[in-house]
């Protein structure tokens, strides 16, 4: 069994046949998805879905911090952030998260500030809930370690598509988190990334596919979709030099205590 945790099927490329999607997920074996919002329409989204399936598709709310911008009052277009409305969502039994959530200053530094109100307004409510955080962090990775550390955040975490070195990997496996990786490692050939996927323990690590960005080898060039994620497995496998078995063993296993997957723990 396989469990994608950071998946979009709530996203428009998937409008028109993300039930054909999760149905070819399930034959692969990938018996739990979790979809993550980006912003208050693709949360709602992300729970609607997620509640027309009595087991295996879940959903995780939030607004990603590459739409800031939507937060400022005296912006006249986008949506600002209603604590109530993601809070009023949070109170559904299958959201099983909140995020994405971070910093990304990859296109726009200069709302660096800006980003970090809203990452603190996202942990309140994962806090007021007792749900974990589902982590986004682009060139703002020391940033994104200070609103933690001095958020004194007390739930768990998973910081999503990890791409840094060792030496970072190992504050946030030193505070408890988990770390995710996507199809980026089956054709990127980042050792910084090899590194952290054979030192860190097991028992932290999750695989995600980010469909539909993200596709892994061989399928590169097509939309991603949660089957693929059985890729990130297996190029998991081969750097540590294990079974793909042990893989998607243990990896489920982590999704299921992190986001307490309760169908699979019965």
């Amino acid at each position: 069994m396989y469990i994608d945790t950071h998946a979009h099927l709530n996203f428009k490329k998937f409008e028109a046949d993300y039930k054909e999607v999760i149905n070819r997920a399930s034959a692969a074996q990938v018996k739990g998805i979790i979809n993550v919002g980006s912003n208050l329409e693709t949360s709602k989204k992300a729970v609607d879905i997620a509640n027309e399936y009595p087991k295996g598709v879940y959903a995780s709310i939030g607004l990603h911090p590459i739409h800031v911008k939507e937060v400022y009052p005296e912006r006249s277009r986008g949506e600002e952030f209603i604590e109530s409305d993601f809070e009023k969502l949070a109170k559904n039994k299958k959201v099983v998260a909140i995020g994405e959530t971070g910093l990304d200053y990859y296109y726009n530094r200069a709302t660096a500030a800006a980003q970090k109100e809203l990452f603190r307004k996202h942990i309140k409510i994962a806090q007021k809930f007792s749900k974990p955080l589902i982590l986004h962090s682009r060139d703002a990775g020391e940033d994104v370690l200070s609103v933690l550390m001095e958020e004194k955040v007390d739930v768990s975490a998973v910081m999503h598509c990890f791409q840094e070195n060792w030496g970072f990997a190992k504050v946030i496996l030193d505070m408890g988190y988990y770390i995710s990786f996507t199809g980026l490692i089956t054709f990127a050939k980042n050792y910084d990334t090899f590194e952290v996927i054979q030192n860190m323990p097991l028992e932290r690590l999750l695989i995600e596919t980010d469909c539909p960005y993200m596709t892994p080898e061989p399928y590169r060039g097509k939309r991603n979709e949660p089957a693929y994620v059985i890729e990130v497995a297996k190029k998991i496998a081969e750097i540590r030099k294990i079974s793909i078995e042990e893989v998607a063993e243990q990896t489920s296993k982590n999704a299921i205590e992190l986001f307490g997957l309760r169908e699979f723990l019965v």
